[in-house]
């Protein structure tokens, strides 16, 4: 049992190698012949992308092209994509010398990601039991998107501290989660979820804390003199951050049913992340006694009213209420950085890099009890008969579903997020610490020199780097005189 106890020691503790020049090929390579194969065999182009379209058109009396899904759908996706590649990749490009990183295995695992969601997302939600075929549109690529979010967030968790192949494993198993929880709250619960408040950002949350738990590093701090920021990688990030909140109505609302449903879901939006704007840059300046700005606050939880309002978007919360959740978004998330992420990091041993917790996690459960609470409350005054009927898809097994009994199973989608986010983002977690992926040593993460070949003038000044403004934010954890600036000035040691 002895020499059994100290092999696994072994095994877990050897020195780490980084050298991913054969299995980082193989995984791609594998696993892209993998998705022609399974393409080939399950996907085919829906009604409106064959060139039927010609004859389903005369069938149904369809006068004019323009009535085809892609005119409705397609601004949206636009829009969604652009967030998916542009917005969460600059987004995560905050620390001084991960940004090469943060936006290309962004882009690595997102291109991955979709194909992957198109294919589970399909064979849960839209497999032809006749034909067995799998037929897509353009709003089944714009859940693609929506699958692969949720595998973006829980990036940001373990940001800088894991290897491509991880995060390529994490995606699979990821993608694969989320299709079987998004079934469940979607098909089996009933419950509505359009800007997936529920389905994307508790459950990305909580997949990528769970994961960055299990994977916890006693000795990060070795890497400390890299987890700080500069000042033009701040003001990279922050174009990830305008990217996000410009597009965030067209996120919530690019799924939900034509006309009122989606013009609502963009205007509820649209009044809730200006309102968090305001209450962040409050929380922020009071949290220091000078008054100053944090920008971690500004890039981060300024979003964080458009993910609570993805699941009430489409709802009758009227336009002073999203002002109102968006109001205490802003405050919660805000304060989840200056007290909470200390606290997971010292008390709980999660190390989230990006502050996920605060934008994603905390914000989604916000959305899902906004949901509920708001389902529950509909009425037929404030609805119309039909309007309910719509809003809620009380139609087919459903059609004798109360307002009540919506709202409870809108809380138990929420619960099924959190469950599967947690039990699963440990399993995966579990699964990433073996010792076979290329991870970087404690003393090397947050450095894109271990996996990127960087231009010549970086790696020879590479010692000559100007002080870092090390703020005062979830990244580093120090004591400092608040009648003083909100950074302090700290000199790279070789």
């Amino acid at each position: 049992m002895g020499n059994c106890s100290q092999g696994c020691k072994d095994c877990f503790c050897r020195p780490k190698n980084t050298n991913i020049r054969l299995t980082l090929p193989v995984v791609c390579f594998v696993w892209q012949i993998a998705m022609i194969i399974l393409f080939g065999v399950f996907i085919r182009y829906d009604e409106e992308s064959d060139t039927h379209w010609v004859e389903t058109k005369a069938h149904d009396n369809i006068t004019s092209d323009i009535e085809n899904d892609f005119y409705f759908r397609y601004p949206s996706f636009q829009d969604v994509h652009v967030m998916i590649f542009v917005g969460f990749g600059f987004l995560m490009t905050f620390l001084k010398r991960y940004s090469f990183g943060a936006v290309g295995f962004n882009f690595l695992i997102a291109s991955f990601g979709l194909q992957w969601a198109l294919l589970m997302q399909g064979w849960f939600h839209s497999l032809d039991p006749q034909t067995g075929k799998i037929f897509i549109g353009v709003e089944s690529l714009i859940n693609a998107d929506f699958c692969v979010a949720g595998c973006l967030i829980a990036y940001g968790a373990v940001l800088g501290k894991v290897s491509p192949v991880q995060l390529l494993v994490m995606t699979l198993f990821g993608v694969t989660l989320f299709a079987v929880e998004e079934y469940i709250i979607l098909n089996l619960l009933h419950a509505r979820d359009a800007g997936g408040s529920m389905v994307i950002h508790t459950f990305g949350g909580y997949y990528g804390l769970a994961i960055s738990w299990v994977l916890y590093r006693p000795n990060l701090h070795q890497s400390k003199r890299m987890q700080g920021s500069v000042y033009h990688s701040d003001t990279f990030a922050m174009i990830g951050t305008l990217f996000l909140w410009m597009f965030w109505p067209s996120f919530n609302s690019a799924i939900t049913d034509h006309g009122d449903g989606q013009h609502r879901a963009v205007i509820n939006t649209y009044l809730g992340l200006a309102s968090t704007v305001l209450t962040t840059v409050a929380i922020s300046s009071l949290s220091q006694k000078t008054g100053k700005l944090d920008m971690v606050h500004i890039q981060n939880s300024t979003l964080a009213g458009g993910v609570a309002l993805g699941t009430a978007a489409e709802f009758m919360i009227s336009p002073y209420g999203a002002l109102i959740v968006g109001f205490f978004c802003g405050i919660i998330s805000t304060m989840g950085y200056i007290f909470i992420s200390p606290f997971l990091e010292k008390t709980l041993k999660i190390q989230d890099t990006c502050g996920i917790h605060n934008l994603h996690a905390m914000p989604g459960v916000i959305g899902g009890i906004v949901g509920a609470i708001t389902a529950a409350a509909a009425s037929e005054s404030v609805y119309g008969k039909q309007g309910l009927i719509n809003t809620f898809d009380f139609t087919g097994d459903f059609k004798d579903r109360t307002v009540l009994t919506q709202g409870g199973y809108q809380a138990a989608g929420m619960c099924v997020s959190i469950v599967f986010g947690v039990v699963g983002g440990a399993i995966v977690g579990s699964i990433l610490k073996l010792p076979i992926w290329g991870d970087p040593a404690d003393e090397n993460c947050f450095d894109d020199e271990v996996y990127w070949e960087l231009p010549d003038e970086e790696e020879e000044h590479q010692e000559s780097i100007p002080p870092i403004l090390e703020y005062n934010n979830h990244m580093i954890h120090k004591q400092q005189d608040l009648s003083e600036s909100n950074f302090s000035v700290e000199h790279c040691e070789s």
